[in-house]
């Protein structure tokens, strides 16, 4: 299912959405989580802050 996301994102429009992975620590275990998100290309310096 994966490869048919990827697929569907490479062709017109999708190029302009980049796949931000955070890492961030929980509060309550004190374990790293991550978080993914697509954000346009335009928004990735916002989204990693």
């Amino acid at each position: 299912m994966a490869k048919k996301t990827v697929a569907s994102l490479q062709k017109g429009e999708g190029r302009t959405y980049s796949k931000v992975i955070k890492m961030e620590k929980s509060p309550k275990t004190g374990a790293y989580v991550f978080k993914e998100e697509m954000v346009p290309n335009e928004q990735v310096k916002n989204a990693l802050k």
